[in-house]
């Protein structure tokens, strides 16, 4: 049965990183993986850019392929954007058996036992850990004792089962970050080389990082 993987965040505004990364993870998993803006993200600063403009990026951005999509049900909920929400809802939609992982960056990981009812998530996914080639970072006690009997080898491991493992995915380290992105639109700059040519094609779509007048 084929793999489903979504990849979360606030997109503020996406660019290649998250783009190469999540590629690489579909590559990897042999899987299709969905980009799911979150609404009212729990662990960061409200986004600057709005819902709204924040899924016209991503659908420019995703628009000539089929293996990344766009999921909005974070969006389109209210409250704050709970991962294990989410999740539980995903499930319900993909069935018992599909395999279904959640991609996250190995930063993020390594916070997760700060994460809503963070145990519960075992249960509903497996977790895709994006790194840099190499070793998973050095993890808190209370999340190394949950992770060390998950860990797994290969995708083959994920595709075994529907939740409940963990597997390191090495990806292309490009050193991108939103709030560089932001901070050059807001200095009048052009980020090119760092966010998708359909983001700059559209001048409308940054609007919200640029500086007035």
């Amino acid at each position: 049965m084929s793999m489903l993987a979504v990849l979360g965040g606030t997109f503020d505004p996406v660019h290649l990183g998250h783009l190469r990364a999540a590629w690489e993870a579909a590559e990897a998993l042999d899987a299709a993986v969905r980009l799911m803006p979150a609404h009212v993200p729990p662990h960061r600063p409200p986004p600057l850019a709005s819902a709204a403009q924040r899924v016209a990026m991503l659908r420019a951005a995703l628009a000539g392929q089929s293996r990344l999509a766009l999921d909005t049900r974070e969006i389109e909920r209210s409250g704050p954007s709970y991962m294990v929400d989410t999740l539980a809802d995903l499930r319900r939609e993909v069935g018992p058996a599909r395999p279904l992982v959640l991609l996250l960056g190995a930063d993020a990981f390594a916070g997760l036992a700060t994460w809503h009812r963070w145990r519960e998530l075992f249960a509903l996914a497996h977790l895709g850990v994006l790194t840099r080639p190499g070793a998973l970072p050095p993890l808190p006690a209370e999340l190394e004792t949950e992770v060390a009997p998950r860990r797994a080898g290969a995708a083959a491991a994920l595709r075994a089962a529907p939740a409940g493992r963990v597997l390191a995915i090495a990806v292309t380290a490009l050193d991108i970050s939103a709030s560089r992105v932001r901070a050059l639109l807001a200095a009048g700059h052009e980020p090119r080389y760092l966010v998708p040519d359909a983001l700059l094609a559209d001048p409308a779509l940054l609007t919200p990082y640029r500086r007035a007048g």
